[in-house]
């Protein structure tokens, strides 16, 4: 085959547009005002003139406004965001060793701030410049986000700006189907995790969604940001931050839906939300390398349904993913059963969650499940050590939070509810988990914590 030929036989890869919609809809809100679509173009326009020239970038912003205009420049200039597991110094730094010639961005002074550390200019009010939309071919890398490191080392996923596309479609139509086409999010989650990059970043730039630029953390935040923004309103969050709006007794503005992903949601809770907000609670369920394939309404369904496209082949260690948003299958620990002629699916656990000790098995989730069910227990885990012991076993261990009980009295509440050999040895009482901002609790920092009981 001739050079020519081969060129010409290449398959077309699209250009697709950085924003959707209107000049001036609302891309976000700052303060109660909302940023026009010709505002944020402006704004990116500005900072991509000033960044270097380098592979990419980690995208350390803190106010969500900041990251998207930051996310936006450095996919037009061909460059990626990193986004660390977190944003502590020893995870930017070792990212950003994997990634020689990358810098750091922020809005803020950091101090110590990474090498090659640059502030953004000070996004103000100017004028619209819509002009010409920037393109992005679909196979351009725009971010390479890490996994949280729950279940081991954070590992790196590339994500193009075609696979976020497509996965946003199938976010968009869930949420369309639910609140209408237009409404407007705050979310707790912050925008470098994989699910607050899909539900903070790429909906208000490939959907007709305006983004609250803050990051709100305490109840009576979430409260004011809401109010900050029209109907209808959109609450995207997680188990533990759902948790603590719900104990607070808080009245929160109307809402039209919440989202919630990065730990399984209790059904109590769900049903908890839903009579207290008067609101759908609508859990998504993917992964970072994955990102969201399929939702449900927790309070009254088990069973998962799809994203349009998606189609889930099961494994005997786990399930095949094929989406729309993948560029090949990829394969998880979670293992389905399919149900509806494969449209739907129930979640039956992860390879890595099933124990066998002494000859018995049973599921680390439920184990987790019944330690949260004892009354005075605030916050829990139960995880599986490394490193067997004398007799080959691999214990399993526990940190609690529940004030007013004894790690005795926590032994023999659990000792009631599940085999004697899935007790954990050690159980170690502690003020709080080391949670994420996700809520997620990396394997490191348990260990950590863990380690003076063994």
């Amino acid at each position: 085959m001739s050079i020519v030929q081969e060129i010409l036989e290449r398959p077309v890869v699209p250009s697709l547009p950085l924003l959707v919609g209107s000049p001036s809809r609302a891309v976000a809100w700052r303060a109660g005002e909302p940023v026009p679509a010709g505002e944020f173009l402006a704004h990116v326009r500005l900072v991509a003139e000033a960044l270097p020239d380098a592979v990419g970038a980690v995208n350390l912003c803190e106010d969500r406004y900041a990251f998207l205009v930051a996310f936006a420049a450095l996919a037009i200039r061909g460059q990626f965001n990193l986004l660390p597991p977190s944003r502590a110094p020893h995870a930017v730094d070792e990212v950003m060793a994997h990634h020689p010639g990358a810098y750091a961005i922020g809005d803020l002074a950091l101090d110590p701030a990474p090498a090659g550390y640059l502030r953004m200019p000070p996004l103000e009010r100017v004028a619209p410049a819509y002009g010409d939309m920037p393109l992005l071919s679909a196979d351009t890398v725009v971010a390479i986000g890490y996994t949280s490191g729950s279940t081991g080392k954070p590992k790196p996923n590339v994500k193009t700006w075609g696979s976020f596309v497509a996965s946003n479609a199938g976010n968009a139509r869930m949420l369309c189907a639910e609140v209408g086409p237009v409404f407007h999010t705050v979310a707790t989650v912050p925008p470098q995790h994989m699910y607050g990059m899909e539900m903070s970043v790429m909906l208000p730039l490939q959907s007709d969604v305006g983004i609250h630029a803050g990051r709100p953390f305490f109840p009576a935040d979430v409260a004011t940001a809401l109010a900050e923004l029209p109907e209808p309103r959109v609450l995207v969050t997680t188990p533990v931050h759902l948790r603590a709006l719900v104990e607070s007794g808080i009245t929160l503005p109307p809402l039209a839906a919440f989202v919630s992903a990065t730990a399984p949601m209790p059904v109590e809770l769900a049903s908890a939300a839903q009579a207290r907000f008067g609101a759908p609670l609508c859990e998504v369920f993917g992964s970072t390398e994955t990102c969201v394939f399929a939702s449900r309404r927790t309070a009254t369904e088990d069973a998962w349904t799809l994203y349009e496209g998606t189609v889930l082949h099961p494994q005997p260690d786990g399930t095949l993913v094929e989406a729309p948003q993948l560029s090949e299958p990829v394969v998880l620990a979670d293992i389905v059963t399919l149900h509806d002629d494969g449209r739907r699916f129930r979640l039956c656990g992860r390879n890595t969650d099933l124990l066998e000790i002494a000859g018995k098995r049973a599921s680390l989730g439920d184990l987790n499940r019944r330690l949260m069910a004892i009354d005075g227990v605030r916050d829990g885990v139960l995880f599986q050590l490394d490193d067997a012991d004398a007799s080959g076993v691999r214990r399993i261990a526990g940190l609690v939070v529940a004030p007013g009980l004894t790690e005795q009295q926590v032994l023999v509440a659990l000792r009631a509810a599940m085999d004697p050999v899935f007790l954990p040895r050690p159980l170690r009482m502690v003020a709080a988990l080391p949670r994420n901002e996700t809520g997620k609790l990396p394997r490191a920092e348990l260990m950590a914590l863990i380690r003076p009981a063994l």
